[in-house]
């Protein structure tokens, strides 16, 4: 019987402090994979704090990073610091993220420009810092979004960039085949996190009524399926978008 284990490969998950990326961390870490917890340094330190936490209930094999995924050289230097930790980069889980929630007639450039900048740009400059150590077998886990299929109202500016996600896993698995690297992506429906949970109720309500399993889905349910695609059982796969939602258009 085929189980998973990823022994001697280290993931390296942007936005890893909490919610999805958190849940994504513990799982491939319960695998085998040194984790680095990659986090965005605020003026409060709470993200680091965060990012702390994660690490300390991990223990040995994890490794919290700060880097900011809109700076190139921030991402370069944290890809250089795991492999001088670990020897070795395997795994990209590109999961950072923000919202900037506003209808399209209220929406500022500021918050259509920092949605993108993060969401999509961010995940561009994560690739693009990481591919030269991912050797063959490598794996790309790009985590897009329902928004980016339904466009919730709201939301042009985090559906835009989730769509973006999307098309560029399909790109960069093209790209990369020659290298035996494999891209894939994730797009979550509303997950149980504090993103989540900060929904207006109306519309959380509103939203449940569409998926047909009735419920919102717990964090660790999406990092389960990005381990699937980190491993082997999954080296047929690539240039895919999971999409992991309840069935909310079954």
């Amino acid at each position: 019987m085929k189980t998973i284990d990823l022994s001697g490969k280290t993931a390296l998950i942007t936005g890893a402090g909490q919610g999805i990326g958190r849940a994504t961390a513990q799982t491939l870490h319960a695998a085998g994979a040194n984790t680095v917890i990659n986090y965005f340094e605020d003026a409060e330190g709470t993200n680091q704090k965060l990012a702390e936490q994660v690490v300390a209930e991990l223990g040995d094999r994890a490794l919290a990073v700060a880097a900011d995924v809109r700076r190139g050289d921030e991402l370069s230097n944290m890809v250089e610091t795991t492999v001088q930790t670990f020897g070795t980069l395997d795994i990209l889980v590109n999961n950072a993220g923000i919202l900037r929630d506003r209808s399209f007639k209220k929406m500022s450039d500021a918050e259509w420009q920092d949605v993108m900048d993060t969401n999509l740009t961010g995940v561009f400059n994560s690739c693009k810092a990481a591919v030269g150590s991912l050797g063959p077998g490598g794996a790309i886990v790009n985590i897009a979004s329902l928004s980016a299929v339904t466009g919730f109202f709201g939301q042009a500016n985090y559906a835009s960039a989730k769509a973006g996600v999307m098309t560029l896993t399909k790109v960069l698995s093209k790209e990369l085949a020659r290298s035996k690297i494999r891209v894939n992506a994730v797009a979550p429906g509303v997950v149980d996190t504090e993103m989540g949970q900060s929904i207006p109720e109306e519309n959380r309500k509103a939203m449940l009524a569409n998926v047909p399993l009735g419920r919102f889905a717990e964090p660790h349910e999406i990092g389960d399926v990005v381990l699937f695609l980190c491993s082997d059982m999954a080296s047929y796969v690539t240039g895919q978008t999971l999409h992991v939602n309840g069935g909310w258009w079954a």
